[in-house]
């Protein structure tokens, strides 16, 4: 993993600390929610013009290493 994270970033006056892109608004956790809304990457950057490839690698790559490492059951499908 690169773990260079120069698009993202934190600052305790924009949304309580949450990290957010490029000093936006446009938080890691909402670009996640974003990716799986819009499985096609047209229609996320239609719906998100600004976003860049980079940006999305990013928030993912960010979003998965705050992870913890607990396993969650789920209820069979």
């Amino acid at each position: 993993m690169n773990r260079k994270f120069d698009r993202i970033t934190t600052h305790p006056d924009i949304l309580n600390g949450q990290p957010c892109l490029r000093g936006t608004r446009l938080t890691v956790r909402r670009i996640v929610e974003a990716v799986a809304l819009y499985p096609d990457r047209a229609e996320l950057k239609a719906e998100y013009p600004d976003l860049e490839d980079e940006d999305i690698r990013q928030a993912l790559e960010f979003a998965a290493l705050s992870m913890v490492d607990e396993i969650y059951p789920l209820e069979a499908a």
